[in-house]
């Protein structure tokens, strides 16, 4: 029941920016762990940033002052605000949720950064 929903994904220059969001619906927590992943071919998923309760978060090196990961007090909703972004920044990127024992995904949603 638990599905997840990315938004926000698109074609930038670089140096642009783009927000993705990511809503969740189903029965988990509202402070459940959650996080945003990216996969680009030929390159193991990548964990780039992730918020645990209300407000912790941590990053991968390469988006550390780039990138920042929030959460809607109020629900289970979950951003990604990118600015500054590089070519290599060019990937799919997932949306996950941890509840219980289960790992929860999105479908990603594409992220080009070009000229």
């Amino acid at each position: 029941q638990v599905q997840l929903a990315e938004s926000g994904g698109g074609l930038v220059q670089p140096g642009g920016s783009l927000k993705l969001s990511c809503a969740v619906s189903g029965s988990i927590s509202r402070f459940s762990p959650m996080g945003w992943y990216r996969r680009t071919p030929g390159k193991e998923r990548e964990l780039v940033a992730r918020i645990v309760g209300i407000s912790t978060t941590a990053y991968a090196e390469s988006v550390k002052g780039r990138f920042t990961i929030s959460r809607d007090n109020a629900k289970a909703t979950v951003h990604l605000q990118m600015n500054s972004l590089k070519p290599e920044d060019t990937a799919v990127y997932y949306c996950n949720v941890k509840h219980g024992a289960n790992d929860y995904w999105g479908q990603g949603t594409q992220v080009t950064v070009s000229s």
